[in-house]
């Protein structure tokens, strides 16, 4: 792999109105005196759907992880994560609360062995929330948000692991949704979908955008392309670049961008 120079950076602050915005993050993980994730200082915009792109191992997930303190028992992270005019990287901070307000879906499918219901009323249940109209009333606008009610408003009884794969994952973003998070973290949500499904989940994100900032975590270019307005390129721990979507895929500034996203890397 062609050595690129890691101090050559490119990133924008955006001109919108910033959700969320980390300033010098670094990661650490076990006793290792190098960081996993270097100075990453990235602004996301309100509302719009951040990718973040880069090979296996550049860091990418370690990042987003970081963002609502999943690294916190795994590793430690130095630097500040700026939410609504607090550093939420403190050690003050509750990590509950923090993640009422950042909500995560992971890779894989994860739906609890419940039933369709109950894994949207799990977590509102255990927030204090136990109005039987107020959860169904949660667990009907999500999944109409994750375009997921129309499939299974006559089935809700039914255990979640009857669902297909795409069902499944579009089930795990409203979950996370019922909760009214301000900011949703996904990393790699379409990796295990059929392009069907794919598609469907894309749909979803771009109407979600509507009501939620997203950050995505993409090995899938063409996904990052179509659905992003601002997209992200790590390398080797480092963040090189950092811009609107439409300039990293067509005039990105820095070689080693210019090379991962023409298929001239490694």
């Amino acid at each position: 792999m062609e050595a690129y120079d890691l101090n050559q950076t490119h990133i924008i602050i955006p001109p919108e109105e910033i959700a969320l915005s980390t300033k010098q993050l670094q990661v650490y993980y076990g006793h290792n005196q190098q960081p996993s994730m270097t100075n990453a200082s990235l602004s996301f915009p309100r509302f719009q759907i951040t990718a973040l792109i880069g090979a296996s191992g550049s860091g990418k997930s370690t990042y987003l992880r970081a963002l609502n303190r999943m690294n916190d028992r795994i590793a430690r992270v130095d630097g500040e994560i700026r939410y609504r005019g607090t550093n939420i990287n403190s050690p003050k901070v509750n990590v509950y609360e923090v993640r009422k307000h950042i909500g995560m879906v992971f890779q894989k499918p994860n739906p609890f062995a419940k039933s369709i219901s109950e894994n949207i009323t799990f977590a509102l249940k255990a927030a204090g929330i136990t109005n039987r109209q107020e959860l169904s009333n949660r667990v009907e606008t999500s999944l109409k948000e994750a375009a997921l009610w129309d499939e299974v408003k006559d089935s809700l009884n039914k255990s979640a692991l009857s669902l297909s794969g795409g069902q499944q994952q579009r089930l795990c973003i409203a979950r996370a949704i019922a909760m009214k998070p301000d900011i949703l973290l996904l990393d790699e949500p379409a990796s295990a979908l059929d392009p069907i499904s794919t598609t469907k989940l894309e749909v979803t994100l771009k109407e979600l955008t509507k009501k939620y900032t997203i950050i995505i975590v993409t090995h899938n270019m063409e996904q990052a392309s179509r659905i992003s307005t601002y997209t992200a390129f790590f390398h080797l721990g480092h963040v090189l670049e950092y811009d609107q979507t439409e300039k990293i895929f067509q005039t990105p500034e820095i070689q080693a961008t210019h090379d991962y996203v023409t298929g001239n890397f490694g």
